[in-house]
């Protein structure tokens, strides 16, 4: 399935972006794992989230992702890989390789201005992230934290939009046209420090915020594969990840604070789903 969005703001042209699903099946078997990523820019789903994915995957549930921009303000790489002009298509083309590697069966990307998403229209995205959550219906829905990891302002507005979606898309009387209301379980922040810090200072279970520590050294590979599919910001996964001493530790754990959910029996949890089933 394939649909084009342009959106435009701020006086700023539209970025055409593609609306993609690899699987038009819905994803509402009512045992399986469900989880919906909901980021900013191309890249933060492996940075963040490659690990989880995987796991979701293996473990028989699905994953879907919804990118609010194509990035086409980021870095061109060192030589650059191609031109300015070029980069919001070459990073598209990059999240899809990304999102192949990771198992993630339905991509959304939304089409808003690189480095403006704070100034994107309110009743629009919250349409347009109803639309994907009710399409969905994760049990678990992962973005940024309030705070945006690193204070990065799309990362922020991100997040904004992502918990105000949650809680429009179980209230019925929010875009009736857009199917059955559906109540997340679930919403995960990432930290509100960057996880690559935590790794290399101390033990993440000491970590305020820490809620969900995941073992996903299993996946390691394939997330370096992910971030490695990134091209054009290679410079960014080398400084964080693969010039790193513990680079295979950076590889192998992460991290999720939580929003709202189900009561946490201990902190951190190992299993993003704790609770849930």
């Amino acid at each position: 399935m394939v649909r084009q969005e342009g959106r435009t703001h701020a006086g700023s042209p539209a970025i055409t972006a593609a609306v993609i699903s690899s699987n038009e099946l819905p994803m509402t078997e009512p045992t399986q794992r469900r989880l919906l990523l909901v980021f900013a820019h191309p890249d933060d789903e492996s940075v963040f989230a490659a690990g989880v994915a995987c796991r979701t995957v293996a473990e028989g549930g699905r994953v879907a992702l919804c990118t609010a921009t194509p990035g086409e303000h980021g870095k061109l790489g060192h030589p650059p890989a191609c031109a300015r002009g070029d980069l919001a298509r070459v990073r598209q083309a990059e999240l899809m390789g990304a999102c192949g590697v990771l198992g993630i069966s339905t991509i959304r990307v939304l089409g808003y201005h690189d480095r403006l998403l704070a100034v994107a229209p309110a009743e629009t995205i919250r349409r347009q992230l109803v639309e994907v959550i009710r399409t969905v219906r994760p049990q678990v829905v992962a973005t940024f934290d309030p705070n945006g990891s690193n204070l990065h302002p799309d990362h922020v507005a991100i997040s904004r939009f992502t918990s105000d979606a949650v809680a429009a898309a179980a209230d019925a009387r929010w875009f009736p046209d857009l199917g059955a209301a559906h109540a997340v379980s679930r919403l995960a922040w990432t930290l509100p420090v960057r996880p690559w810090d935590v790794l290399r200072r101390t033990d993440p279970a000491l970590e305020p915020g820490a809620d969900f520590v995941l073992d996903v050294a299993a996946f390691a590979d394939r997330k370096a594969s992910a971030l490695r599919a990134h091209r054009t910001q290679h410079l960014s996964m080398e400084r964080i990840f693969f010039t790193k001493p513990n680079v295979a530790r950076l590889l192998s754990v992460e991290m999720f604070r939580q929003a709202f959910g189900p009561p946490l029996v201990a902190r951190p949890a190992a299993d993003l789903f704790a609770g849930i089933e």
